[in-house]
């Protein structure tokens, strides 16, 4: 078990072609519709040497935060769980298979640059 009372979630969840994996002790769903919301991330302690860089870039990225809300067509897994694992992120493997991410609109990146047709 892990140190902290209470129940903790490991959630998987894309962003920008990139796999999270991340612990909280508080996921539901969000008043801001459509969204999921994370809170109280958990990150390892490191006593000694070894730091894990990529645990190390998570925290960093997520430092000060309170709670994060992902968008839910973007979560993959919810999992409750007894331990705290390693905290990561990874790229996703597009090569294999045929599935692929929903393409999401930028502004500025359709053909005409995000602009109207011309005489529309």
């Amino acid at each position: 078990m892990t140190d902290i009372p209470g129940p903790l979630f490991r959630v998987v969840f894309a962003n920008e072609d990139k796999l999270f994996e991340v612990y909280a002790r508080s996921v539901g769903q969000s008043g801001l519709f459509g969204f999921i919301e994370i809170e109280e991330l958990v990150f390892g302690e490191h006593s000694g040497m070894l730091v894990d860089p990529a645990e190390e870039k998570l925290k960093s990225e997520f430092k000060g935060v309170k709670r994060t809300y992902v968008p839910m067509h973007s979560v993959i897994r919810i999992d409750e769980v007894e331990e705290r694992g390693e905290a990561k992120v990874r790229e996703m493997d597009t090569s294999a298979g045929n599935v692929r991410s929903f393409p999401v609109y930028k502004p500025g990146s359709g053909p005409s640059g995000g602009q109207a047709p011309a005489g529309k």
